[in-house]
């Protein structure tokens, strides 16, 4: 069967459109075209253009509807397997999940059966983004999650994810409002070049289009401020602390501790701060925190820890030192901005606890596990 090399197709689903796609599979030129698309993707893998808060668009997307548009679906399949698995060797973060490469496959063919050989138009590349971010992003991903957490993590993981959702669908707007932009700069050379042979006419937007994409923009404003929200209240600031800042942070904990508790010579108390959360519109930052007896001996007998590198520990690290013993637990509360100490809520573990409080000696049983202290 003989093929016009400059053929459009309004679907994929037809016998010529996927001769095609077979027959770029075999060019030499397009494979080395896709090679050096996949390059560029692994390249700009950890790139991309911050928002917000774990909100970010990402730069290889562009690169990767732009291949799949030049080389088809059927080396956009095998470029997309190349680029995941390339690009975790290269950039490796967390543990290696086959299943996940099914999403890289999706997202690409997804790509490819909406702009290869095809007639470029806004409502297309709208449409195209929309079905990327919520067939693979939301729909596919969802379960694949669902099972590395099960599997690699012995976690589970919420089937829908809310803020996975509001993420794609916030970002869906711009995202395809910035991928017409990128094809319009990208396809007039690429077309005198002799790989897209779709114009850019199309590719502007109607009333209707700017209507749609308006409405669609100030919902994904008002999500991704939700989605700020929701993050800035429910993620713990200690998460983001530096070694230098937890070490400061748990030793002014340690401190008030010991005070109220009227033991300022305590020196095997130690205190680490599990979270550190507050409100977007409160003054207040409450603070988890843990309380230990450092062991010196088992200390002493590992060379490679010193006093200081263990009270700088995070929460995990100290619930797995042999060398710390834990004896309660605490809540504070500190006003964000002048740092004042506001209450102190102790509980303690063991069955009695003595301290001196205000000059006067004072017994606690576990049975009343909490002694509160405020100014």
């Amino acid at each position: 069967m003989q093929m016009d090399k400059t053929n459009l197709y309004k679907t994929p689903f037809s016998r010529a459109y996927w001769h095609q796609a077979m027959s770029d599979f075999k060019s030499l030129r397009m494979l080395v075209f896709a090679a050096l698309m996949v390059a560029i993707r692994i390249a700009l893998k950890p790139v991309g253009i911050p928002l917000a808060a774990d909100l970010r668009i990402s730069a290889g997307f562009f690169v990767n509807a732009y291949g799949a548009m030049v080389f088809g679906p059927v080396v956009a399949i095998f470029s997309a397997m190349i680029s995941d698995t390339l690009g975790y060797l290269v950039y490796p973060n967390g543990i290696y999940f086959f299943p996940f490469i099914l999403t890289e496959i999706a997202g690409s063919l997804i790509f490819a059966l909406f702009l290869y050989r095809a007639e470029l138009s806004a409502t297309r590349i709208i449409l195209c983004r929309f079905c990327v971010n919520f067939f693979v992003n939301i729909v596919m991903n969802a379960p694949i999650m669902a099972l590395y957490y099960r599997m690699m993590m012995g976690r589970s993981y919420p089937l829908f994810d809310i803020m996975r959702i509001v993420k794609n669908l916030a970002l869906f707007p711009l995202e395809s409002i910035l991928l017409i932009v990128f094809l319009r700069l990208v396809i007039p050379p690429t077309k005198k070049l002799g790989y897209v042979f779709s114009g850019t006419e199309k590719l502007r937007f109607s009333k209707k289009n700017v209507a749609v994409l308006g409405v669609l923009l100030l919902c994904s404003i008002i999500m991704i401020f939700s989605y700020v929200l929701y993050n800035y209240n429910t993620t713990s600031l200690s998460a983001s602390y530096t070694a230098d800042e937890r070490l400061e942070r748990n030793t002014e904990m340690t401190e008030w501790v010991r005070k109220e508790l009227g033991e300022p010579d305590d020196e095997d108390l130690v205190v680490i701060i599990e979270s550190a959360m507050t409100k977007f519109w409160d003054d207040e930052l409450t603070y988890d925190l843990s309380i230990y007896t450092l062991d010196r001996e088992k200390l002493a007998a590992d060379p490679e820890l010193t006093e200081a590198l263990v009270r700088g520990y995070s929460k995990s690290k100290a619930a797995k030192a042999e060398c710390l013993v834990k004896t309660g637990s605490a809540v504070a509360i500190t006003h964000k901005k002048s740092g004042l100490h506001l209450s102190l809520t102790v509980h303690w573990m063991s069955s009695r606890r003595t301290w001196n409080l205000a000059g006067r000696n004072r017994n606690y049983d576990s049975g009343h596990m909490a002694a509160c202290f405020s100014q």
